[in-house]
């Protein structure tokens, strides 16, 4: 991870990528925000045998290119869409989880800089 370093030099502003945001998730959000929803079922992941890994909010759009790619074997080129999908899907859940990451560590930015001015949490 590119950022590493960083949880040992600044640890103080530096969220742990494995824990929970110390925010509100509704913080300079006036209007809220769209809540993500998983689209496939706990019981489908199990039936389809998915990896822990792979039960994400991508699970449905596996579900859907691995089973194109049972209908159509050996051809799978013929699956490309569905696999373009769910890549997609893949690097979009990405970059909303980095930039998620971001909004953290900015905050806690924040609150460390405003505590050292001494203006405190306003």
């Amino acid at each position: 991870m590119g950022n590493a370093f960083a949880l040992y030099a600044k640890p103080d502003v530096t969220p742990h990528p494995l824990k929970e945001p110390s925010f509100d998730p509704l913080y300079g959000f006036p209007n809220g925000r769209k809540e993500r929803v998983m689209v496939a079922t706990e019981a489908e992941m199990q039936s389809a045998k998915l990896p822990l890994a792979d039960r994400d909010y991508c699970a449905h759009k596996l579900l859907k290119y691995r089973a194109c790619r049972a209908d159509v074997f050996p051809f799978l080129f013929k699956c490309h869409h569905e696999r373009h999908e769910y890549l997609n899907c893949e690097y979009e859940d990405y970059v909303l989880r980095m930039k998620e990451y971001e909004r953290e560590r900015r905050l806690l930015q924040r609150k460390a800089d405003r505590e050292k001015s001494g203006k405190g949490d306003e």
